[in-house]
């Protein structure tokens, strides 16, 4: 099976090393790429958000399945293209891409399917901006209603920082969404979805915050964990039941079936799981963590999804065991990273790159605000944060920062439900 993914970041290259070892997988190009995903497939510079060039390109390598990484060209329609040019493609159309691309959509969805999610409201004009946050509190919740990367939220007891940040966002012209404040620890569960067959993969947690200790600004992600030592038996599936099932189900119902990876960004509280988002797509970076102990063979579960035969895939197998990924950002990340600085180490084991380029020299350069990630494995979350952290050791970048703490709360048993 020749595969064409779409996109340049550590997700992708994680895609990429989980296909690579599908024997059904014969061949791998990748668009546009980075300086490490060239050592496993071949790149191609292409724009991914333009459907032309990406069809032209499925095309060119005569693929036989297509995997949409990022949010951008689904919410653009690239999968409606390609499956109109007859390309098994994974990866939502435009349609259903909204339950990441509008927040607003995905919380008409949960209502309609009675589904739990924190009390919301749109602002989008200043003049109503103060009274609905007279509405929120102590701590407020504001959100692009759009894309943001992971970056367009705030989470602060500080009235005047979340007034400070939805002003930010309508002066830009871009609606904001006030919710009420999930207690909780947040679980990430990816699911394979084929209208309304559902598949959940390992559940993950991410660690948004830039600094130890969750402090400093929201990012697209620092490092993630799986599997959680902290969640009970059975919440998977509850999550999948009252959760996963009933929105594919509306949405299928609204006419936009919904077919690739549907993620779930869970609050988990003292009445069970309560969304805080959906996303259209593999999150970044929990899908370093777990597709790095998935024993099934990726290519087949991917085209499985992308050709509606998800009710027939094999029970997927996972490794024994733990893995957790560090990401290693830019100088002042998340704000304006430094690049162009060189890389060494970032071809050891473990190591999978994100905002990476090769410069003039052919040597590896940072390009992004984050750079590599840097995953290891191991019986237990111990383990596995050991292998992690040595192998982060030794890849060195001028100005780079990581964060030390990922899955430690975890291993040390200071997360818990509330009751």
């Amino acid at each position: 099976m020749r595969v064409l993914v779409i996109g340049s970041g550590g997700r992708e290259h994680a895609l990429l090393v989980g296909l690579s070892a599908d024997p059904s997988v014969t061949s791998l190009h990748v668009a546009p790429g980075n300086a490490g995903t060239a050592a496993l497939a071949t790149n191609h510079a292409v724009d991914v958000a333009s459907s032309e060039a990406v069809v032209s390109l499925a095309a060119e390598v005569d693929a036989e399945l297509v995997v949409i990484g990022p949010e951008v060209p689904l919410v653009l329609g690239v999968a409606d293209a390609l499956r109109t040019a007859g390309f098994a493609t994974f990866g939502p159309s435009a349609a259903a891409a909204q339950i990441e691309g509008s927040k607003a959509f995905a919380k008409d969805v949960m209502a309609a399917a009675g589904v739990r999610t924190a009390y919301s409201e749109i602002v989008d004009t200043p003049a109503h901006l103060d009274a609905a946050l007279d509405r929120f509190g102590p701590t407020w919740v504001v959100k692009d209603d759009g894309l943001a990367a992971g970056k367009g939220v705030v989470v602060s007891p500080d009235r005047d920082a979340a007034r400070a940040h939805a002003a930010d966002l309508l002066e830009l012209g871009h609606p904001v969404l006030l919710e009420s404040f999930l207690d909780g620890p947040e679980v990430s569960l990816f699911c394979l979805v084929d209208g309304t067959d559902v598949v959940p993969l390992l559940p993950a947690q991410d660690h948004k915050r830039v600094g130890d200790g969750d402090r400093g600004p929201n990012t697209g992600g620092m490092g993630a964990y799986t599997p959680l030592p902290w969640l009970p038996d059975g919440v998977v599936e509850q999550i999948v039941d009252e959760v996963v099932r009933p929105v594919a189900a509306e949405m299928a119902t609204r006419g936009t079936p919904f077919s690739g990876l549907l993620y779930a960004g869970l609050a988990i509280g003292p009445d069970g799981p309560a969304v805080v988002e959906f996303n259209c797509r593999f999150g970044d970076p929990e899908t370093q963590a777990v597709l790095a102990l998935l024993d099934s063979p990726l290519g087949e579960a991917l085209h499985a999804t992308a050709t509606g035969a998800l009710a027939s895939l094999a029970p997927l197998r996972w490794r024994d065991g733990a893995a957790v990924t560090v990401v290693v950002a830019a100088e002042h990340y998340p704000a304006s990273p430094r690049t162009g600085d060189p890389i060494t180490g970032s071809d050891a084991e473990g190591v999978l790159h994100a905002g990476t380029a090769f410069g003039a020299d052919g040597a590896v350069i940072s390009s992004g605000g984050r750079v590599l990630s840097v995953v290891g494995t191991g019986a237990d979350l111990g383990e596995a944060r050991k292998q992690a952290y040595e192998r982060l050791a030794g890849v060195k970048l001028a100005g780079a920062h990581h964060r030390s703490d990922i899955g430690l709360a975890a291993l040390e048993g200071r997360i818990t439900i509330p009751t």
